[in-house]
């Protein structure tokens, strides 16, 4: 395709797009692209990784995936999730990567478009979502796609994975965003209250019922609706919310006019629905409506290099914000798997800050649960586990106690810099030493 005609095509999007050849340099721009950047884009010079990330080299150099080297390998459409630098600072970036080619069919170039993610960092910060690992990534790509349509979204995660956060992220990221964010929380309710809490009721509709009230519904219209442990509605409202869900309308409790609704529907449940459906204690038609676009959150446990990020911004945000963890104490904390998810881990800060005498929180101000729980190196050899596991493990140790350079690191490693790269990339760990 000719870069005049890709020129065109790119000035036409709302969104940040490059134009770039098999070598990494820019050769087409658009203004939005241009405006997301501070370092200044030279057509037919600048390389891509030049401009978002300010290195010298390509980004799976880096520890992050390559969308070129996605398409190479594919010949199709790729995307990541990447974090560049911008006015902003650190930003997250949703990048979609499409191969250019010829009329013989020869890739020619990349068509690169971006899509900035405003709820999350990889940095403290008390509005967003924090973290960097590969399964926190994953993630956010999903919470980003899922915003852009109206589609219902169920999200599945243990108890403390941060479902409610998600929930907000997809709302606030959508066009439903100036609208209301009404959560309706299913557990503990019995069938009366939760219609009358649902749709409403007028006055007089039962006793008690001394005016009328508006339900949950109504003050949503044009937002979005979380039914937050949708398993625990009781079967016998199920039939009632699949209705509201497939026509939109409803009554309320004593009322005779029906009324119309208007809202995007997201659900959570730390419950596997469809266990719950093989047992019949869920609709299966309503599970089919509600999970049109399931998104699964990952555990603590399985995003373990995010604990350190988590761990500090946890103590940023308290009132005992100047304490830090000595090396010891975050190697020991992030051994600990978490039961609790972030949840937990935000008390065990917090607890562990109080306890802490000095500004250095030690191990030994951990809780007792954490000091005497169970490490890598503790284990009974008789539990098998993989070695891609072990590899995680001793890596993640090593992010958390090496200050050693990354090439000395490689070397004592016995492995090239690039290796030691693509191995902390897999596992979503990061390295920091100097």
């Amino acid at each position: 395709m000719n870069v005049s005609v890709v020129q065109s095509i790119i000035d036409a999007m709302e969104k940040p797009a490059i134009f770039i050849d098999l070598e990494y340099r820019i050769l087409a721009v658009n203004p939005a692209y241009r405006d997301t950047y501070e370092n200044e884009v030279i057509v037919g010079k600048s390389r891509c990784f030049e401009i978002s990330h300010r290195n010298s080299s390509p980004c799976d150099q880096h520890g992050e995936d390559c969308p070129m080297e996605q398409c190479n390998k594919t010949d199709k459409t790729s995307s990541v999730i990447h974090i560049h630098d911008t006015p902003y600072g650190k930003t997250y970036c949703d990048i979609l990567m499409k191969p250019i080619k010829d009329e013989n069919g020869i890739t020619t170039g990349f068509l690169e478009v971006l899509d900035r993610i405003k709820f999350a960092s990889n940095e403290s910060n008390a509005q967003l979502m924090i973290g960097a690992s590969e399964p926190f990534k994953k993630m956010l790509n999903k919470i980003n796609r899922s915003a852009k349509s109206d589609i219902a979204v169920l999200l599945h995660g243990e108890t403390g994975t941060g479902k409610e956060l998600v929930a907000k992220a997809v709302h606030e990221s959508s066009f439903r965003a100036e609208k209301p964010f009404v959560i309706i929380e299913c557990t503990g309710l019995n069938e009366n209250l939760f219609e009358s809490e649902l749709f409403g009721h007028e006055k007089g509709a039962f006793t008690g019922a001394t005016h009328a009230k508006k339900g949950l519904i109504e003050m949503a219209n044009g937002g979005t609706v979380f039914f937050d442990e949708i398993a625990d509605v009781p079967l016998a409202m199920q039939v009632k919310l699949l209705r509201l869900l497939e026509t939109h309308c409803y009554r309320t409790v004593g009322g005779i006019k029906q009324k119309k609704a208007d809202f995007r529907l997201i659900c959570a449940s730390h419950k596997n629905l469809l266990e719950l459906v093989a047992s019949g204690e869920f609709r299966k038609d309503l599970y089919y409506r509600i999970a049109g676009f399931p998104i699964m959150l990952p555990s603590l446990a399985q995003r373990r290099s995010d604990i350190p990020i988590l761990a500090e911004h946890f103590l940023k945000q308290s009132e005992l914000h100047r304490k830090r963890f000595s090396q010891q104490a975050m190697l020991k904390l992030s051994q600990y798997d978490f039961p609790g998810n972030i949840r937990e881990l935000r008390s065990i800060v917090e607890h562990s800050a109080l306890l802490a005498n000095e500004d250095i929180i030690e191990v030994e101000d951990l809780p007792e649960l954490i000091i005497h729980s169970d490490n890598f190196e503790g284990k009974d050899v008789k539990q098998v586990i993989s070695l891609d596991e072990v590899e995680k493990q001793y890596l993640s140790q090593l992010c958390f106690s090496s200050t050693l350079p990354v090439d000395e690191l490689a070397q004592q490693l016995e492995v090239s810099p690039r290796t030691l790269y693509r191995k902390l990339q897999k596992y979503g760990l990061k390295y920091d030493g100097r």
